[in-house]
């Protein structure tokens, strides 16, 4: 066996493992869903075995891995990558961008915006603009990156009443995201900087009567509250279509409703 068909098959294999033990599976846990012999997933994992293309897209649909990380074990088996990451800006992508748009308009009076897969702001309604009042103007250049916009100290974070809460889901979301794209590091890293004077729990206990953590908003003499719905794409084919997320923002009360609608008609 040639060396560098050995370097390749112990770069594809951890890998592989990686996945799987993120996912919390045992061997035969992921040999049984991908029909599959728990020793053939043990010999690819340990590189005694070489995966076919077909195999490693096999395991990683199984395993769930995202498309970006898909290409990385493609390319560790000694695969060319599969899928492609077309920039916004590419004609293909004009009917996403499109859709995007309908969306976001569609969501009016309410808050709503769309970012890629590093938290950048691709889009958002008029109604965001709610968010960013008294923003200080350098965190609203392009690109915007919506998680500094919420926790840095001159953007959104002195406004939020509950800024303990959304600091530690924020962060801990992202933490995740990092572990799986180096790129996310150096944010997190930003964020874990940023002061914060409230309790960040680190785990999630709800009170009576909660059904969400909503985001609480001083707006001058009002609190606004708000919860959040994440939407992506169904079926991409294409990594930049596959990391875009659709935040979209709804009252979490009647006065937070009445208010926005307000303020929409003047």
């Amino acid at each position: 066996m040639a060396i560098s068909e050995q370097r390749t098959q112990s770069q594809a294999g951890p890998l592989l493992r990686e996945w799987r033990e993120r996912r919390g599976l045992s061997q035969v846990d992921l040999a049984n869903r991908a029909q599959v012999s728990a020793r053939h997933v043990s010999f690819l994992e340990t590189g005694r075995a070489k995966p076919s293309r077909a195999m490693v897209l096999r395991l990683a649909e199984h395993l769930d891995v995202p498309m970006r990380d898909r290409n990385s074990v493609l390319l560790a088996a000694g695969y060319a990558p599969l899928y492609e990451e077309k920039p916004l800006a590419h004609p293909l992508m004009a009917p996403v961008l499109d859709a995007v748009r309908q969306v976001l308009r569609g969501h009016e009076p309410y808050p709503a915006l769309v970012v890629d897969g590093e938290w950048s702001i691709v889009d958002a309604n008029a109604s965001f603009a709610l968010f960013t009042e008294g923003v200080a103007p350098e965190l609203l250049e392009p690109p915007v990156n919506a998680l500094r916009l919420v926790l840095h100290p001159k953007g959104m974070a002195p406004g939020i009443v509950n800024l303990g809460e959304w600091r530690a889901k924020l962060l801990n979301r992202l933490r995740r995201r990092a572990a799986a794209d180096g790129r996310l590091r150096p944010l997190y890293e930003e964020l874990l900087e940023y002061p914060c004077d409230q309790e960040e729990p680190e785990v999630d206990v709800p009170g009576a009567g909660d059904i969400c953590i909503p985001l609480r908003l001083h707006r001058g003499d009002r609190q606004l509250s708000f919860f959040a719905t994440l939407a992506t794409f169904g079926t991409p084919r294409d990594i930049t279509v596959a990391e875009l997320i659709i935040e979209s923002f709804f009252p979490a009360d009647q006065a937070t409703a009445e208010a926005v609608r307000a303020l929409g008609s003047s």
